[in-house]
């Protein structure tokens, strides 16, 4: 079925589109004024009742003001629209909690919602190509968004998947491992390409498919490897007493002190103290609040977040914000968060009309990251805007 289009008004604040055209000024766009709004395509399986889409446009709309919410774009015949949006290949998670939202109001008929901005800008003469790339790269992040060429029609991505195929381990060896490490990009190491060749051949006896070879790279990947700080250190030929875990928890070990959780969960935790507090009467059920002693520990973590913040810095920061807090939720038996610290090195930021003498005015960052300033304020944006969304300063 086509999709749904509803549109909610304005896209940005006020003041958000006024800093968005300050910057797309300072990038040489002749823009005079930029206008902005929502628009949510939705998929469904059917088509909607009535009351259905009543329901629908209620939880989309997010306000008491039905002005600015309607199925026809508020930003027709003000200029050129630009559009921007999720990649068609990957459901977002913003999508996952609007139709898990959706079927929980009793609109089964939803299958996938995404959101994309679209924003009308007027010039003082037409934008070239130049300039209109130029202003949509400073609306959506290159890793996970895509320009819209026109309105979406469909959620296809157009792509037709990969066949999967067989690697000839077991007659080629490792040669076969190599050519297929080249071909997909899987980084193997020359560790991994002997370990994987003995695996599949002597081990297990069978070929392995191109599915297994790309999963294994995933899981080797440094995001994920954490066994491999507890290998054999080897330096100059002669093996330390301790692995690198071990060196790590060596001062743990030599002064414990007030630690309670340390490299046993997602968090390390000092104690804490008795306080007075309320709880569930039973918790896992309905159930009234009732006040209690109990005690408190102190939970501590960090997230970094570099290439993401690097290439994207406003959502990358915010992933990293989240991880953190998921991480402290996850540790003992829950938590309550806090507060929230972000910390930023980067190189010069040649704000505009404040130069500095050690700047280097002739260096060139690489083309695939942000730069140091806007590393600076997008970043902390990101990292304020999640927190912000579970009330954590």
């Amino acid at each position: 079925m086509p999709l749904l289009h509803l549109y909610r008004h304005p896209g940005l604040s006020a003041s958000q589109c006024h800093a968005l055209l300050r910057r797309a000024q300072a990038a040489g766009a002749p823009i005079t004024n930029i206008d902005s709004e929502f628009c949510f395509n939705v998929a469904t399986d059917r088509v909607l009742t009535t009351q259905e889409l009543e329901v629908l446009r209620w939880l989309l709309a997010e306000t008491f003001e039905p002005a600015g919410f309607g199925e026809r774009s508020f930003l027709a015949g003000d200029g050129p629209v630009l559009e921007v949006g999720p990649r068609m290949s990957f459901t977002t998670a913003w999508s996952t909690n609007a139709v898990a939202v959706c079927h929980a109001c009793g609109l089964m008929a939803i299958r996938r919602i995404e959101r994309s901005r679209r924003y009308a800008v007027r010039s003082a003469r037409p934008l070239t190509d130049g300039q209109t790339a130029a202003f949509l790269a400073l609306v959506h992040d290159r890793m996970t968004e895509c320009p819209y060429a026109r309105p979406l029609e469909s959620f296809a991505t157009g792509v037709t998947p990969a066949s999967v195929f067989t690697v000839p381990v077991c007659s080629e060896g490792r040669a076969a491992l190599e050519r297929v490490n080249r071909e997909l990009g899987l980084a193997f190491d020359d560790w991994d390409l002997e370990y994987y060749t003995d695996l599949f051949r002597n081990r297990i006896g069978r070929d392995p498919t191109s599915v297994e070879c790309f999963d294994i790279a995933q899981s080797n990947s440094e995001h994920s490897r954490h066994w491999f700080f507890k290998g054999r250190l080897v330096i100059d030929g002669t093996e330390a007493p301790s692995h690198l875990i071990g060196l790590i928890k060596g001062t743990l070990d030599a002064n414990p002190n007030n630690s309670v959780i340390a490299f046993r969960d997602n968090s390390s935790a000092i104690r804490g103290y008795r306080i007075r507090t309320i709880l569930p009467e039973r918790p896992g059920e309905p159930t009234r609040f009732v006040p209690v002693d109990t005690d408190y520990d102190v939970i501590f973590t960090a997230e970094t977040h570099n290439f993401p913040s690097g290439v994207a810095p406003f959502p990358g920061a915010e992933t990293g914000t989240g991880g953190r807090i998921r991480d402290v939720h996850a540790t003992g038996r829950g938590s309550l968060v806090v507060a929230g610290t972000a910390a930023y090195c980067v190189g010069n930021l040649r704000i505009p009309g404040y130069a500095l003498p050690w700047e280097d005015a002739g260096f060139r960052y690489p083309a695939n990251l942000a730069s140091p300033l806007e590393i600076e304020i997008e970043a902390s944006n990101g990292a304020s805007d999640y927190g912000n969304k579970f009330g954590e300063p």
